[in-house]
């Protein structure tokens, strides 16, 4: 059973990632949903996801994509559907229909395209495609969302009355104004409208002679608005149909509700599934935003991240049009815990924090920004500490809280386990709190488990360099700016850079000079060499780009020397042509030498011409008709390839004789070693320098180790001077 710790999702920022994708959503519910998102509880469920979204990614990038998705919320219809004698109205029979036409569209899709995506089908295979629905609201609602004539016979009729009455009042209207109008008792603007009805625009002297019902004046009183009593009665008549028609209307919408009701299931279905795929295409284009991919899960307990992307940081600098620097790191069973150690500002917690959060996301469902060749796997638990953490309403200072976090660590670490600690002891005195620190690494070592601490204490380093399955690891900097150069480097503890930070930002040197003093010297011998050591690894890093560089150059080289390749290859296919047409006259020189002998012999001309003739018919079957400008082509390219043979053959014969030259030539002398040489080993990288030499037999001391080796095994890099 997998289970992380909200606090070690707040600690890895999961919860601005989760609000980054549900930005992506296209519907409110989907929106919500995104924000739940949290670690899957068992490895199936875990799988199944990745596998939806993966192919989700896929239709991105391609011409086939997935119809879409968005619909408007049905929540309040679903509540309506259960309660009886309630009714929908037109408006939410709409959304219905339109949520039904998505759904059918979206599976039938997906199973037309089942090769392609084979898990997004089986996720939709259980939502059940009918048109039913949506047929019936069709056939009593139109484009416009007004209820149909033929919706029923009644309406039909009901709605043909109306229209009859309608053209009465309009009729029995234009005969009174034309009247009053010549009697002259209306205002100019003869007519206006109210409460939805046709009235005379009177003029307040004559209200008294126009018969009707009075609707209303205008605000000077100078007009009085009249209903004639002309179209009273129709008016009347007409309310009275139009309030059954709205019976009629009710009567319908119940009638479609109740048909529906036994459908809600696959309602709910319908909505919970179009939500679930809208959470699904956000993690999909969250993933595309950042290159973010499935990598393989490894069959043992191991995980390796090549150049693994912090996800907040990659799209805050690529909307800062900034450089983001990726991280490689590999944990094993034979290096499960590493130390990373070095000055601040370096990228440390950047990188424990990357590893952390792809982790989550990964055991989220979601895809992330790594090198294709990467390989992850499952932790049933994630434990964090990173931050300050000092909590004012508890009372609990930074070192306490530390405190009480590792001895939740304690209660779960195991084999299954990842921890991630920042700043690993801080918050006590130092050589205190590195002891705890230092004893609590050494539980979390000796129950299996797997982590990543970053610190600044020297024992916890030492630690790490004499345990075999934990690693010291640091981050890069330029030796001569003490510039961060953000890359982790693995097998080696970082300096912290104290004294040369200190003296780079302006402190004088005597008063460095003077701390130097106050401190052991063994420790800062130590940290002399770690820094020596970690400039000397800066420099291999650069050499190391280097060839990196030259590697490309020869791939290019390469390419050219293919096509190279390629043209010699259609050379020698001419050669090869031109070879067969000389054997091919080779052979009819000698069939025409033994036809001159054999008359040379026995002087018979009839003979003789017959054998020519008879020879001549056979290769003349042979060929084939061409033109006479044909023929200077053909003759122009035989006399190239002759040309151009001629030059190769002279090239390698040149060739041959320089090797045969350089044969003969004597090996040049090995150079002879002496005191202060500067070598390595024939098969090494390591440089060292020599100390002794005694019985051909060399002491090469490498700095912090010197070693006794063999003066054959032994190459010259740079003479003493």
């Amino acid at each position: 059973m997998i289970h992380i710790h909200e606090k070690t999702l707040q600690d890895l920022e999961f919860q601005t990632v989760l609000h980054q994708v549900s930005t992506l959503c296209v519907t409110p519910l989907g929106k919500q949903e995104a924000l739940k998102i949290s670690p899957y509880s068992t490895q199936e469920k875990l799988q199944t996801a990745l596998y939806l979204t993966n192919e989700y990614v896929s239709s991105l990038i391609n011409d086939n994509r997935i119809p879409n998705h968005g619909f408007d919320a049905i929540d309040k219809e679903l509540q309506l559907l259960n309660i009886e004698n309630t009714y929908l109205e037109v408006h939410g029979l709409k959304k219905i229909v339109a949520m039904s036409i998505s759904v059918n569209a979206i599976v039938v899709f997906l199973k037309k395209f089942k090769e392609y995506y084979i898990h997004l089908n089986r996720f939709a295979s259980h939502i059940e495609v009918t048109k039913v629905i949506i047929e019936k609201v069709d056939g009593i609602v139109d484009r416009f969302g007004d209820i149909k004539d033929n919706a029923s016979n009644l309406l039909f009729d009901l709605r043909q009355s109306i229209n009859k009455v309608k053209g009465k009042i309009n009729s029995s209207f234009s005969s009174a104004l034309n009247m009053y109008h010549n009697l002259e008792y209306l205002d100019d603007i003869r007519e206006s409208v109210v409460e939805n009805k046709r009235v005379l625009a009177v003029k307040a002297m004559y209200r008294r002679k126009v018969k009707g019902s009075i609707m209303g004046g205008s605000k000077t009183g100078s007009i009085v608005y009249i209903e004639p009593e002309t179209t009273l009665q129709y008016t009347r008549e007409l309310n009275n149909l139009e309030y059954e028609e709205g019976e009629e209307v009710t009567r319908i919408l119940k009638e479609v509700t109740n048909f529906m009701r036994p459908f809600l299931p696959l309602l709910k279905d319908y909505q919970d599934f179009l939500i679930q795929i809208d959470v699904i295409s956000a993690k999909a284009k969250y993933a595309k935003s950042m290159n973010g991919i499935l990598p393989e899960f490894s069959t043992d307990k191991s995980m390796l991240l090549r150049d693994a992307y912090h996800p907040l940081l990659y799209l805050n600098n690529l909307e800062k049009k900034q450089k983001t620097f990726p991280q490689s790191i590999e944990l094993k069973k034979d290096s499960r815990i590493i130390v990373i150690s070095g000055p601040n500002a370096g990228g440390k917690s950047i990188t424990l924090k990357t590893v952390g959060l792809l982790q989550v996301m990964i055991q989220s469902g979601m895809l992330i920004p790594v090198h294709e060749r990467s390989t992850v796997c499952l932790f049933d638990r994630i434990l964090s500490d990173i931050g300050d953490n000092q909590s004012i309403e508890n009372h609990l200072s930074t070192y306490s809280y530390r405190l009480k976090q590792m001895n939740y660590f304690l209660k779960k670490c195991n084999k299954n386990t990842l921890f991630l600690i920042d700043e690993f002891g801080t918050g006590s005195d130092p050589e205190l709190g590195g002891a705890l620190a230092e004893t609590f690494l050494e539980e979390f070592y000796h129950r299996e488990a797997f982590g990543i601490i970053t610190t600044h204490y020297s024992n916890l380093k030492i630690l790490a360099n004499e345990l075999p399955n934990m690693l010291n690891a640091n981050m890069l900097f330029d030796e001569k700016t003490l510039e961060p150069l953000f890359k982790l480097v693995i097998g080696q503890a970082g300096s912290s850079f104290t004294f040369e930070v200190a003296q780079k930002n302006g402190i004088p040197y005597s008063l460095i000079n003077r701390a130097k003093k106050k401190i052991e010297r063994s420790k800062v011998r130590f940290d002399a060499t770690i820094a020596k050591l970690q400039k000397e690894r800066s420099r291999l890093e650069k050499t190391g780009q280097s060839l990196k560089e030259n590697e490309k150059k020869k791939l290019e080289e390469a390419d050219k020397l293919e096509e190279i390749n390629i043209k010699i290859q259609k050379k020698l296919e001419s050669y090869q042509e031109l070879y067969d047409s000389n054997q091919r006259l080779i052979y009819l020189g000698q069939k025409v030498n033994d036809i001159a002998e054999k008359f040379f012999n026995n002087k018979q001309k009839k003979e003789l011409m017959g054998e020519l003739f008879k020879v001549v018919q056979i290769e003349n079957s042979k060929r084939k008709k061409v033109s006479a400008k044909q023929k200077k082509i053909i003759k122009a390219k035989e006399t190239q390839v002759k040309q151009e043979a001629e030059k190769k053959v002279n090239v390698i014969r040149k060739k041959k004789k320089l090797a045969k030259a350089k044969a003969i030539e004597a090996p040049k002398p090995k150079p002879t070693l002496k005191i202060n040489d500067r070598v390595r080993m024939q098969d090494g990288r390591a440089i060292g320098t020599i100390d002794k030499i005694e019985k051909n037999k060399a002491v090469v001391n490498y700095g912090v180790f010197t070693t006794n080796v063999s003066i054959d095994q032994l190459e010259l890099v740079e003479a003493a001077k």
